[in-house]
Order: structure tokens, then sequence, then C-alpha cells
């Protein structure tokens, strides 16, 4: 059975460091192009706050967002999430909401066949928002099916001089409890009579930035993942707003790697599942995450440092490769669950070694049972959301 776990982790050694990329990166160019990317479409005035949201939602800065739009028509711009290369995320940025009327059909044309969701971001005491209306009452009229969600934004300027954020949050209750502003509740309530004929969820934000003195910075960020997860019950949305279950995973490094490996990991449920597919596409996408993490890190990926970790966290987990391809045997139901497998094996492989990693900057090297922990929590975990992608 070593010999087994051994060979495994040998394949694994072959693609990070003898790496044969012909026929392969081509392979998973052409399952990624296949996978189902949740894309935001973001619609509202400038100032509105749709910058501020997706800072929330990925947790990337200010900076990182700006830099990383990319042009795809001539009046919206979209951003990939956490990286162009692996995106788990698209937001589209639609540019040019004025005052003036707005014709979305070039955009409606980009995106017709991607889109997963509308999300409407309005500041909360702009009542001038007759071109975004008109727009979203467009839009839905040619694509009923797609989920709306009106985000109703920068809420503080409502408060009286002085005031902070309403605690417990209460815009989920309806009506609204007598503490929240009379002049704000009315502007809530007459922004979102404006969409009485479509389906819309209406959550009220309000993302600062710490030097603004509200807390919390991300007011509302619950309730907009709520809203998220009704409408768009996709598995990586619960992986990316999931808690940390082990706090050598709170370090500055793996949050950042955090959105990476849900991308390598679903690249590999789509990897997983292909008939024929074997270990080889699969271990190279593993490959591909141990670079991304230690370069993460600040380290280099070298031999003895693979070998450490392989020593560290033992050959039982070798056995998952293993299983993998036994589960493609199963009738019918083996190919989907393979993927699922796999996907969730990328993931806790990238957990816990980023816990080792964390070990190593630190000069003190986790155990054997504090590595596999945090693999099987992080499994466990992956294996859930995962599983419900297709819900």
């Amino acid at each position: 059975m070593n010999m087994i776990g051994n060979w495994t982790w040998k394949g694994l050694s072959d693609a990070l460091f003898s790496p044969k990329a012909s026929g392969v990166d081509p392979k998973i160019n052409e399952v990624r192009q296949r996978l189902p990317i949740p894309v935001f479409w973001l619609l509202g005035k400038t100032q509105s706050g749709k910058t501020s949201l997706i800072r929330a939602l990925t947790g990337n800065g200010a900076a990182e967002i700006g830099n990383g739009f990319q042009a795809c028509t001539k009046r919206s711009q979209f951003y990939d999430f956490p990286s162009a290369s692996h995106p788990m995320l698209r937001f589209l940025d639609t540019r040019g909401l004025g005052e003036t009327a707005y014709d979305p059909g070039e955009d409606l044309a980009w995106c017709a066949r991607q889109a997963h969701l509308l999300v409407v971001v309005l500041r909360a005491l702009d009542m001038n928002q007759a071109g975004v209306v008109d727009s979203v009452l467009g839009i839905h009229k040619q694509h009923p099916d797609w989920p709306i969600i009106v985000v109703q934004t920068v809420l503080h300027e409502g408060y009286a001089r002085g005031a902070g954020h309403l605690q417990p949050y209460p815009f989920q209750q309806s009506p609204f409890p007598p503490q929240v502003p009379h002049a704000l509740a009315q502007a809530l309530l007459h922004q979102r009579d404006w969409f009485k004929t479509v389906p819309a969820h209406f959550v009220p934000v309000d993302f600062t930035l710490p030097d603004d003195g509200f807390e919390p910075a991300d007011y509302g960020l619950d309730a907009l993942w709520d809203a998220v997860e009704n409408v768009l019950p996709i598995g990586v949305i619960g992986l990316l707003r999931g808690t940390e279950h082990h706090k050598a995973l709170l370090d500055f490094h793996a949050r950042q790697a955090h959105p990476h490996l849900i991308g390598y990991a679903v690249l590999n449920v789509g990897l997983g599942a292909v008939p024929l597919a074997g270990l080889p596409l699969v271990l190279a996408v593993q490959a591909k995450l141990f670079h991304s993490i230690a370069s993460i890190y600040g380290l280099e990926l070298t031999r003895r440092l693979y070998a450490e970790f392989t020593s560290l966290i033992g050959v039982s987990v070798g056995f998952g490769f293993l299983g993998r391809e036994l589960l493609k045997l199963v009738p019918v139901y083996g190919a989907a669950v393979a993927g699922v497998y796999s996907g969730a094996m990328t993931y806790a492989l990238g957990k816990a070694f980023c816990v080792y990693l964390y070990g190593v900057g630190r000069g003190a090297l986790p155990d054997h049972a504090l590595l596999k922990q945090a693999y099987d929590e992080a499994f466990a975990q992956a294996r859930q959301f995962l599983n419900r992608r297709g819900d």
C-alpha cells in the first residue's frame, strides 16, 4: 500500500519538477472554457458604489480592482477574480449610466450567454435613477430568467450626525423597525417601488474604508451573500464566503491564496469528470496550484520543500488519487463523483500546503496530525459545496 501512495506522490512530483506541457495545457484550457463562471453584471451610475461592492465580495484592495479591469465593449469592462487565467467570479461593469438614457444592446450581445446575475447598484438617497431603472426593465424583458439583486448603498448619508450603523442589521425586516431613520426608510422604499414589476431582491449595504470611521466597514455584507446564495446556488460561492477552520490559515498569505485554491479546485472538478482523462491532467493542475501557493508565500518550490511536505502529510492522502480513478468505474454517476472528488482533493491539498508553508515561515513545522486535520476539514468542506455546483 505504501508503494501505491509513494507512486501517486511521485506522479505529482514529476508534474511539479518535470512538467510535460505538450498536450496537457490545451486539454486543460479546453475544459476551462466549459466551466460555468458566475458572471455578476453590475449596473449603476458613477459613484454608486460598484467598486466598493466588488472589493467587499472579493476582499481585494481598490487598487488591485482598478488595475484588473479590462475593456470588453465600448462602454463596459470586466474584472476576473482572482485572475484572468483561473477566474471563479467575473464582474461585468457597465459604464455610462448617467443622466441620459443608456442603450445596453452591445453589452446584452456580449454577455447574453454568460451572465448569471444582474446586480443593480443604487445610491440610497439618489432619486435621479431613471436611466438605470429603464435599463433594468429592458434587460428583464429580454432575459426574464436572470435573477436581479438591487443593492442600495451609502446608507450613512441618511444617518443623523455622529450616528453609526444600526445593530443588529435591521433591513431584512418588513416593515423596517422604528430605529431606522424615517427619511432613509422612505428613500429605500421609494427606490424599491421602481422595481415592483420585476422579481428583485433588495439589500441595503454600506461599504466604506477603515478611515471613514464606520464599523463595520462591510456593513450588510452577510445579507448580500445571503441574497447571492439564494438566487445563485453555485458551490464556489459558499467556498468563497466560508470561514477558515484553522487558525494557521488566518495569515495574510493564506487569505491571498484562498481564491486561487478555489479556482484550481473547480478546474479539477471539470477535469476529473472527463472520461479517460486520467491522473496526468489532474496532477498537472495540482502542480500549477503548488507553484502558485509557493510564490504567494515568497518561496521557491524545491524538491526538498515538496519532499518534506509529503513526508509530513503522509501517504494516506496519496490513496485519494487511486480512489478518484476507482470512482470512475461506478456506473452512471462515477465520472461526476470523480470530478467532485478531484476538486475537493485539490482544494484540501492546497489548504494543507498553506498550513505547511505557514510553519516554514515561522520556523515551526506542523506535525502530521495538524496537516492531516487541515486536509480532512478542507476536503469535507469542499466536497459539500462542490456537490452543489449543479443545484
